[in-house]
């Protein structure tokens, strides 16, 4: 597939990271020239240096006979006229715009179609690490939870902690644990190292699992896995943007939610939007303030400001002086890998999110939902089968005859809006809607190749 990606920035260049390794011919635009030569020295891409919008740039990009066009400059009207002139210079087929600015996303049914603004498809980080956030406080002790099928089939990580029914014993004992419940463990972390799942398989204090199942059996089987937490009640927020406001709106209704917001204006304008959420003007920082408001009764204290290093320290600071759990958003990717699972409970990440959400539109077949792992390094995706016996080879194979790489599992399927766990002896069909993990992301193509159907396969 031939790609063009708009802006360098870490959404940008971790984008063509993921694409480049799989065959595709990728092209990244960005101003920056500095920045463009420092990542054409490491990956086997064309770079174009110059306005994204700018005709002659696109032109120059190869933009006249381009598959996909994906804009995620910094700029959301950078990124709206660009699509604008791939469709109406080159009509290009698919173009992928990130839209940050709440005014446009509002109005967005309006403004994006072929008549007026022509985006395909719309990222939005913001909504995209709200609704992750929302998921991870509807599950206590998920550290990472991701829908599929319309929500019917769930993959939730978590950590194996002492009191779980299952740590000690062997996944094979799972199904005496919940006889009428179907579970798939498809990735085990210990210590930094990847274990295959098998029966055999003893799960440890500390391990970090990966498991599919049926969304309405997902807290039955976390609580396997660790001592199931209470319901979070009681929420401090910090940082009073569209993410944390979106986040209080949400939890308002049904926990007790307070909100510090440093920017006074601002605090002032979420108290008149947030009818049940208590809001302060003041440093998250500020110990005498964390007091105050009593943070040692909070549940989860959840830091959303612009300013990682902000999160990272009241976040640290809410710990020392009694939060519960801390959640943290954070947009290096090198600081994910320093801080989960030590004081940190949970980090989040805006360019994952978006990663993930774009993928989705990039992969090849039908695929429905791309679900990025392990900071990018695993994945989980969902697509449709098609074809027959005659032109696929997997319609009427049993999962357990199919030649799979090493790491790539099947975790569940939707059938005829029934969520099948994934075993040796299913036999595949047309249309079902197979969920698969990837251990390692080298794979994905692969795994591409054996789903598609193919008009000479015999």
């Amino acid at each position: 597939m031939k790609i063009i990606i708009l802006g360098a920035g870490q959404v940008g260049l971790t984008l063509a990271e993921n694409l480049v390794s799989e065959d595709n011919d990728i092209t990244l635009v960005d101003s920056e020239l500095e920045l463009l030569e420092d990542i054409q020295q490491k990956h086997d891409l064309r770079v174009v240096n110059g306005p994204a919008s700018s005709p002659r740039v696109l032109r120059e990009a190869g933009a006249t006979d381009v598959d996909l066009l994906v804009a995620v400059t910094s700029s959301d009207e950078v990124n709206m006229v660009a699509c604008q002139m791939a469709y109406t210079l080159f009509h290009t087929p698919t173009k992928i715009a990130r839209i940050r600015n709440s005014e446009y996303l509002r109005e967005k049914d309006k403004l994006f179609h072929h008549n007026m603004i022509p985006i395909d498809h719309i990222i939005s980080p913001e909504i995209l690490v709200t609704d992750e956030i929302i998921r991870l406080i509807d599950y206590p002790g998920a550290l990472q939870i991701s829908y599929f099928a319309d929500k019917r089939i769930s993959l939730v990580v978590l950590k194996a902690y002492y009191g779980g029914p299952l740590v000690g014993y062997s996944i094979s004992t799972l199904k005496e644990h919940l006889p009428h419940i179907g579970c798939r463990i498809v990735s085990i972390l210990r210590q930094d190292t990847q274990i295959r799942p098998q029966g055999s398989t003893i799960i440890e204090a500390g391990d970090e699992v990966t498991f599919i199942t049926e969304t309405v059996n997902t807290k039955a089987f976390m609580s396997e896995i660790q001592r199931l937490d209470k319901p979070y009640k009681r929420i401090m927020i910090v940082g009073g943007g569209n993410i944390g406001a979106g986040v209080a709106k949400y939890l308002e209704e049904t926990c007790s939610v307070k909100l510090i917001e440093r920017n006074a204006e601002k605090a002032k304008a979420l108290t008149e939007k947030l009818s049940h959420t208590l809001v302060f003007q003041g440093d998250a920082s500020d110990q005498s303030l964390l007091f105050e408001e009593h943070i040692e009764n909070i549940d989860v204290f959840i830091s959303l400001t612009s300013d990682d290093e902000a999160n990272i320290m009241s976040a640290l600071l809410a710990k020392r002086l009694g939060a519960k759990k801390a959640m943290v958003l954070i947009q290096r990717m090198a600081y994910i890998n320093l801080i989960q699972g030590g004081t940190i409970d949970i980090a989040v990440s805006p360019q994952q999110a978006t990663i993930s959400a774009l993928l989705s539109h990039v992969r090849k077949g039908d695929v429905k939902n791309v679900v990025s792992l392990r900071h990018g390094q695993a994945e989980a995706l969902e697509l449709v089968i098609h074809g027959d016996t005659t032109t696929s080879n997997v319609v009427g194979r049993k999962l357990g005859e199919l030649k799979l790489p090493q790491g790539v599992m099947v975790g569940a399927l939707l059938r005829d809006n029934e969520v099948i766990i994934a075993s040796k002896n299913l036999i595949l069909q047309e249309e079902d809607h197979v969920v698969i993990y990837i251990s390692d992301k080298k794979y994905v193509s692969d795994v591409e190749k054996m789903f598609q159907p193919s008009a000479f396969f015999i």
